[in-house]
């Protein structure tokens, strides 16, 4: 796996090469010299993520209704908050 650390300038300037890069394994985008963000191909992340869908796709699952949840009672709070 390579590693590759791009400035926020250089993945602006060339955001094909980041994607080339991608390719290969995870790119650092750095914003004053520290890591900022990573850049993974879709199959890393989905490696990494375990292939786990968004929420709006986990609860229109088939199956979902059978499933029961205890929800605890709401508990009143001990006084009042002054805003002013």
């Amino acid at each position: 796996m390579i590693i590759t650390t791009l400035s926020s300038r250089e993945f602006n300037q060339d955001t094909s090469r980041a994607k080339k890069a991608a390719s290969e394994g995870p790119v650092f985008i750095t914003d004053r010299g520290r890591p900022a963000h990573v850049l993974l191909s879709i199959e890393e992340y989905r490696r990494l993520t375990g292939g786990r869908g968004n929420i709006a796709n986990l609860l229109a699952m088939p199956g979902l209704s059978d499933i029961e949840m205890e929800i605890p009672p709401r508990t009143e709070r001990a006084g009042a908050v002054d805003l002013f």
